[in-house]
C-alpha cells in the first residue's frame, strides 16, 4: 500500500484551506528548520574561526568544502529514511525517531568539545535530517489526490513553515554566538529541536492511519541480508577515512560522486521494476532533466553558507545607525522573503488552477533568476564595501527562484513517482539537493581574489543556459509527464 493512498481528510479545509493535519507536519518541519539552520548559520564561522575567537582554526577553504559536504550529506542521507519508511518502519515513526536523532547531534555540538563534537554532531544531524525531511513530505503529498489543485498550494504552505524556522534560527543563534560562544547557540538549536518533538508528539495522533502504513514490506527472511549490508557499508566507509583514501580535504568530492552514484542507481532500479508501469516509466524519465536542473539551481542557492556567508562577514557592510549586524543574520534574509511571498505564490497558483505555468516552466524561470542574481554581483567588485540592500536585492532574487522549483519540485516528485517507490521518489529530487548543495562547497573554494568576475559569470551564465535549454526541451517532456503539470 502506498502513502499515496486515498485520505479520508483530503476535502478537509481546517488549515487555510487545507488538510489540518498540515498544520502538525508544518510544525514539526519548521523547529527542524529552525535547529538546522540556526545550526548552519555559524557552522562555516565555527570551522574556520581562530581558536582565540572560539572557532575550530582550519583554513577557510577546507571549512566551506566541509559545510558544502555536510550539506550535500544531509541530503543523500534521505535515501536511508526514505528506504526505511518504504520497507520497514512507515513514514510516520521514521520521521519520530530522526526528530530525535537530530537533537542528540545538536547535543553533541553544544557539549562535545574540538573536532569530537563537530564530528559526531555533523554525522547524527545529517542523518536525522535526511529521515525527517524525505518522510515530510511524503506525508504532505499523501494529503492530497494528484489532481487536488491545491496540492502545489500546499506544498508552499508546507515550505513557508520551512522558513519560519530558517528565519528564528539564524537570529538566535548567532545572537548567543556573539554574546556567549559558540557552544552556546548550538545548544539553542538542540532546544529548538526539542520543543519542535514536543509539540508533534501531542498532535501525532490526528494523524490519518495510512501515515503508518510500510508501502513495500521487506520478507523478514531478507533482514538479516541488509543488516549485514549495512555492517558491510559502515566498515567500508570507517577503512576508507582510516587508510586516508577519503580525508576531509576531499570529502566533498567523496560526496557527489555517491550521490551521482546513487542517483543513476536509483533511475536505474525504477526504470527496469516489474512495479513500475508503461506510463510511471515515462514519469521517471521526464523526471531526470529536472533532476538535472535542481542540483544547478541549488550548487547556487546553497551558496549562502558558504561563498556568500564568508562574503557577509568579510566584504559586505554590516552598519546599521552605528550597529553592526551578525554576518550570520544574513541566513535570515531569504526566509524573511519566503514568509512574505510564499502566501503570495500559493494564492497566485490556487487562483489560476490549471491555468497557472507547468513545472518545466516553472524550473526554467528558477534557473534563469539565480543565474541573474549572481551576475549582479559583478558591478558590486568595483566597491570597497558591499552595500547591505544590494545584497538584500541578490538573496530577494534568490528567493523567486526558490518559489518557482522548491515547493513545486517536491510537488511534482510526488505526482511523477511510481506507487511502488513513492518516498524513494521524493528521496531522489532530495538527492539532486544533495549534488548541488556539495557542489556549492566545491565551487565555493574557486572563489579567489583577482578571480572574482571570472566566477560570477561563469556561475551566472552556465544557469542561464540551462534554464533555457530546459524551457526548449518543454514540449518533448510535457508528452512523457502526460496530464501531470
Amino acid at each position: 500500500m502506498s502513502i499515496s493512498t486515498p485520505l479520508k481528510d483530503r476535502s478537509s479545509t481546517g488549515f487555510f484551506g487545507h488538510p489540518k493535519t498540515l498544520s502538525n507536519l508544518f510544525s514539526i518541519e519548521m523547529w527542524e528548520r529552525f535547529s538546522f539552520y540556526g545550526m548552519q548559520a555559524i557552522l562555516a564561522y565555527y570551522m574556520y574561526f581562530s581558536v582565540v575567537d572560539g572557532g575550530l582554526g582550519l583554513s577557510k577553504d577546507l571549512a566551506l568544502s566541509l559545510v558544502g559536504a555536510y550539506g550535500g550529506a544531509v541530503y543523500l542521507s534521505t535515501i536511508l529514511g526514505a528506504w526505511l519508511a518504504d520497507r520497514l518502519l512507515g513514514s510516520e515513526k521514521v520521521l519520530l525517531s530522526s526528530a530525535f536523532i537530530i537533537m542528540a547531534g545538536h547535543i553533541a555540538l553544544a557539549a562535545l568539545p574540538g573536532a569530537l563534537g563537530l564530528a559526531i554532531g555533523l554525522v547524527l544531524v545529517a542523518v536525522g535530517s535526511g529521515g525527517l525531511k524525505a518522510n515530510a513530505t511524503a506525508l504532505v503529498g499523501s494529503l492530497y489526490s494528484r489532481e487536488d489543485t491545491r496540492r502545489d498550494a500546499g506544498f508552499s504552505i508546507f515550505y513557508m513553515g520551512v522558513n519560519i524556522g530558517g528565519l528564528l534560527g539564524p537570529l538566535l543563534t548567532g545572537f548567543l554566538h556573539q554574546r556567549w560562544g559558540f557552544h552556546i547557540g548550538f545548544a539553542a538549536a538542540a532546544v529548538g529541536m526539542a520543543v519542535g518533538v514536543g509539540i508533534y508528539m501531542m498532535g501525532r495522533k490526528d494523524l490519518p492511519a495510512a501515515v503508518h502504513v510500510v508501502a513495500n514490506p521487506l520478507p523478514a527472511g531478507a533482514r538479516k541480508k541488509y543488516a549485514l549490508y549495512l555492517v558491510a557499508f559502515i566498515v567500508v566507509v570507517v577503512a576508507l577515512f582510516a587508510l586516508k583514501i577519503v580525508t576531509p580535504a576531499t570529502l566533498a568530492n567523496a560526496i557527489a560522486l555517491a550521490v551521482i552514484a546513487a542517483s543513476i542507481i536509483y533511475f536505474t532500479l525504477m526504470l527496469r521494476s516489474k512495479r513500475v508501469t508503461t506510463v510511471e516509466r515515462k514519469h521517471v524519465l521526464a523526471f531526470i532533466p529536472l533532476y538535472i536542473a535542481s542540483a544547478a539551481f541549488w550548487a547556487l542557492f546553497q551558496q549562502q553558507f558558504t561563498f556568500i556567508a564568508v562574503y557577509s562577514e568579510e566584504r559586505l557592510d554590516r552598519s546599521i545607525f552605528g550597529w553592526e549586524m551578525p554576518a550570520s543574520w544574513v541566513q535570515s534574509i531569504n526566509p524573511v522573503f519566503i514568509i512574505v511571498l510564499a502566501g503570495v505564490f500559493a494564492t497566485l497558483w490556487t487562483k489560476l488552477g490549471t491555468r497557472q505555468p507547468g513545472t518545466v516552466a516553472k524550473f526554467s524561470a528558477s534557473l534563469m533568476i539565480v543565474g541573474i542574481a549572481f551576475l549582479v554581483f559583478i558591478p558590486l567588485e568595483s566597491l570597497e564595501k558591499t552595500p547591505l540592500l544590494a545584497l538584500v536585492g541578490i538573496l530577494l532574487l534568490c528567493t523567486l527562484a526558490e518559489l518557482l522549483l522548491s515547493p513545486i519540485g517536491q510537488s511534482v516528485t510526488t505526482k511523477l513517482a511510481p506507487a511502488a517507490f513513492g518516498t524513494q521518489m521524493i528521496a531522489l529530487f532530495f538527492l539532486s539537493v544533495s549534488l548541488g548543495t556539495t557542489l556549492a562547497g566545491i565551487l565555493a573554494g574557486f572563489y579567489t581574489e583577482g578571480n572574482e568576475i571570472t566566477y560570477f559569470l561563469a556561475l551566472g551564465g552556465t544557469a542561464i543556459v540551462l534554464g533555457i535549454a530546459l524551457l526548449l526541451s518543454a514540449p518533448a517532456l510535457k508528452k512523457l509527464m502526460g496530464e501531470v503539470r
